[in-house]
């Protein structure tokens, strides 16, 4: 007998069933997920986590959003791109001044957002803003791998760091598992989900590519509407000024974090990030981005157009979406999670493999580590999924190759 069985997979004796692989998942979801409320409970309490020890509001990346909404609502939006007046927005939103700078780089179509968001108190716009992006993730995990999705979900290693940062990477991973998961069933609200998702371009690159390539047009047709719908309706809700300061910002934008590094490049989770971090010079790490992203763009459309299960190819574009960016944060690797639910679905039918519990064991502790690493390890954790997909598309290829 081959080494491989008619799945393409490992034979019997080399996977984990079903069964308990489904509980194992589940109970190490719940006990990281208790885990994690335990440290954020403690950091609270210490005066590191939404509150400091006076009871003041802690300023995070979500008070970049509040203070945008808040200027919107006053009939002044495009004031949020200009960095001095956003900041005092900032210190007013939570009643002290502070350090850093957290800057507004969104397209004013995310004003709707924080606009809604501003018409709270700070603290509660906070608390909502975290439970209802994690309670939209949690549910696009759900349609994926079912109950257990939602543990996965709340156990992802990234859930943490985006809780603590106040970010939106439960927002970003909500869109692309919703887009992925209701691709092959509701393709229109797959549409929907891709077109909500231009709130943060940079991680749609390769779906209209891939739209493009597997002809997916009902989708690629309603993203189109939405995005175009979107614009318009913040075009007029906001006015054009907005969108002129998105477009006049967004090149000095640019130029701060990715030229100059102003925001540590260690903490990018790119390729480019990677070369800047270790002393490459932005030419450099321009031309390692530029070549990654073809060849992750290249081997996507390939794969799409393919005769391999759509859990894998789904699960491919999710890390594709990751890598083809160089804007890249740890907080953005929530979407990581959505990669691995399509693998391990597609595991749960076939059992799994050692290389990876191995994988998935590695990758997640690479994510946790990172408030002490001083390098990519999220690119890293990206990486080892990505692998763990080629894996299992070698075995299918096998499988077809020798029918």
């Amino acid at each position: 007998m081959s080494a491989h069985d008619i799945t393409g997979d490992a034979l019997p004796s080399e996977v984990l069933p079903r069964p308990p692989a489904e509980r194992y998942a589940a109970v190490i979801g719940l006990a990281l997920a208790l885990g994690y409320l335990i440290v954020l409970g403690g950091t609270y309490l210490k005066g590191d986590f939404l509150a400091d020890a006076e009871h003041r509001p802690i300023a995070n990346d979500f008070v970049d959003v509040y203070a945008a909404g808040r200027l919107a609502l006053d009939g002044e939006p495009a004031a949020a791109y200009d960095w001095p007046t956003h900041k005092q927005a900032e210190v007013r939103a939570i009643g002290h001044d502070f350090e850093n700078y957290y800057g507004w780089h969104y397209p004013p179509t995310f004003f709707f957002v924080a606009a809604a968001l501003a018409t709270l108190p700070y603290f509660i716009a906070a608390l909502v803003w975290l439970i209802a992006t994690l309670a939209a993730f949690a549910a696009a995990m759900a349609a994926i791998l079912g109950r257990t999705g939602i543990l996965v979900a709340l156990g992802f290693p990234a859930a943490l760091w985006n809780a603590t940062a106040g970010q939106n990477g439960f927002l970003t991973a909500a869109l692309i598992g919703g887009t992925l998961g209701l691709m092959e069933r509701r393709p229109a609200l797959a549409g929907v989900c891709l077109g909500l998702l231009t709130y943060k371009p940079q991680f749609g690159l390769l779906f209209p590519l891939v739209l493009i390539a597997d002809r997916r047009w009902l989708t690629l047709a309603v993203a189109a509407a939405v995005a175009v719908g979107l614009a318009l309706a913040s075009w007029l809700a906001f006015g054009s000024a907005s969108w002129d300061a998105f477009v006049h910002w967004m090149p000095i934008t640019s130029q701060v974090v990715l030229g100059e590094g102003r925001a540590d490049w260690s903490r990018l989770q790119s390729l480019f990030g990677l070369v800047r971090s270790h002393g490459g010079s932005a030419q450099l790490a321009w031309t390692v981005q530029a070549i990654g992203s073809l060849a992750v763009a290249l081997a996507i459309v390939w794969l799409w157009r393919s005769r391999l299960p759509y859990d894998l190819k789904a699960a491919a574009l999710a890390c594709g979406a990751l890598l083809a960016t160089p804007y890249l944060y740890m907080y953005d690797l929530v979407v990581l999670a959505v990669a691995a639910a399509f693998l391990i679905r597609y595991a749960l039918e076939r059992g799994f493999l050692f290389s990876e519990l191995a994988g998935f064991f590695a990758a997640a502790a690479l994510i946790l580590i990172f408030p002490y690493a001083r390098t990519q390890v999220g690119l890293a954790a990206v990486l080892i999924v990505l692998a763990l997909v080629v894996q299992r598309a070698c075995c299918v290829a096998t499988k077809y190759a020798s029918h």
